[in-house]
């Protein structure tokens, strides 16, 4: 990407001043031609299935890649159980729902799904949902009206900022996991019905809510907050219940949310919370009853991986240790990791937003595929690589990849002036 190009982005193009709304604005159109090479980073086609290793279609043929995008942190996505249950689900319920569970009905294996989760979480009551991001949006608008504020913090996941938006409450966004600024906003807004919206882990930065504080300011002012535990789910706290469960703040929490597509390495999404507020959800949570149910099969591979992590606890436990050796190996580069305390890593160009390209070139020629986040989905000042650090990448894999980012990245960090000093 040229360094005109450069400095302009996504954000610069989203009031459109052609005549028709079928009609991209031209100035994004030739944007998008003159960036073609830096964004051909994205949207790779993978020719297997997404797993530490991976070989990419490229335009010269198929390339073998160490691969750090997958939000499959437990390795599930080929476990032989899991697989077998959805062969299974194909068998004996066929390939789809065919309607809204309100509508036309849920099978036994969705009835089981939500037990588990229900058992899983602590919670009495769970709703699923056939996608993650439209189950976020459905409980942000099922839940909140005109003339409600949602305190949200400056970093939660787009899922639910759009959903508060379909429902007409006004946003009011506080300073990324700060009690302090939490209680500013809830104090400028007294008076009004208010909800607490906040990420369990921070998919972009990787580092956990402070829920004691947070909780513990909402407590004072009698709000309630729901956590987004997209990222966490399975993977933070003793049995895999969270940030919720990691913190032992289960009947502190109004909702918790998860997906099913992270850690589960399958599809959909739920809300755990109180019976009657589930059954309220059914009701005002559009994106559950006018769509269709999860397909079966995958919600019998959702059920399977509950019952593999039951037995499997060492892969909580190596994916814990893994990120641990991870972060710490680049920060002795002297790299930004940002916040991270987890294993979303990220590795933090700052600013200079066409060397985050050239070197997303770079590492994937030289076997790391790592997709860069660029502004606005981060601060101008912090484009980055976000690295998925997955219970599956071997030490042999961690080295290598920390071998080609020494080799690559580093060198380049060093000529801008951009690397910290390295880690003693």
């Amino acid at each position: 990407m040229s360094w005109e190009a450069s400095q302009f982005s996504l954000a610069d193009f989203y009031y459109s001043d052609s005549d028709s709304p079928l009609t991209p604005p031209a100035d994004y159109v030739a944007w998008r031609r003159d960036t073609a090479w830096a964004t051909s980073l994205y949207e790779p086609v993978l020719c297997d299935p997404a797993g530490p290793i991976n070989r990419l279609r490229t335009a010269t043929g198929e390339q073998r890649v160490i691969n750090m995008t997958s939000y499959g942190y437990l390795g599930l996505v080929r476990h032989p159980k899991v697989i077998a249950a959805a062969k299974q689900a194909l068998d004996d319920y066929g390939t789809g729902a065919c309607g809204s569970p309100i509508l036309s009905g849920k099978s036994t294996l969705y009835q089981a799904l939500e037990i588990k989760l229900s058992a899983l979480t602590g919670y009495p009551a769970v709703l699923l949902f056939n996608s993650g991001f439209g189950g976020a949006l459905g409980c942000a608008a099922g839940l909140m009206r005109k003339g409600d504020v949602a305190v949200v913090d400056a970093r939660a996941h787009i899922s639910m900022v759009d959903g508060l938006k379909v429902g007409g409450a006004k946003i009011a966004f506080f300073e990324h996991n700060s009690a302090r600024a939490l209680d500013e906003v809830l104090s400028a807004h007294n008076g009004a019905r208010r909800l607490i919206f906040v990420d369990g882990l921070y998919s972009m930065d990787g580092d956990l809510a402070d829920l004691p504080a947070l909780i513990a300011v909402a407590e004072s002012h009698g709000v309630g907050i729901l956590v987004d535990e997209a990222h966490s789910f399975l993977c933070c706290g003793n049995t895999g219940g969270g940030v919720v469960e990691h913190f032992g703040m289960r009947a502190k929490v109004g909702v918790q949310y998860g997906t099913l597509s992270k850690a589960f390495s399958c599809g959909g999404g739920f809300a755990a919370a109180s019976t009657d507020l589930i059954d309220y959800l059914r009701f005002y949570a559009n994106t559950y009853g006018f769509t269709c149910a999860m397909p079966p099969s995958v919600v019998a591979a959702a059920s399977a991986v509950i019952d593999v992590m039951q037995t499997e606890t060492w892969r909580r436990a190596q994916l814990w240790e893994n990120a641990a050796y991870f972060r710490t190996q680049l920060q002795s580069l002297g790299i930004n990791t940002g916040e991270s305390t987890s294993y979303v890593v990220p590795i933090v160009v700052g600013e200079n937003r066409a060397l985050l390209y050239q070197l997303g070139h770079q590492l994937r020629e030289h076997g790391l595929f790592v997709t860069p986040v660029d502004y606005p989905t981060v601060a101008l000042d912090q484009a980055r690589f976000r690295a998925s650090v997955t219970a599956l990448h071997t030490r042999a894999l961690l080295d290598q990849a920390l071998q080609i980012i020494e080799d690559v990245f580093v060198p380049a960090m060093r000529e801008k002036g951009l690397l910290r000093a390295r880690a003693m």
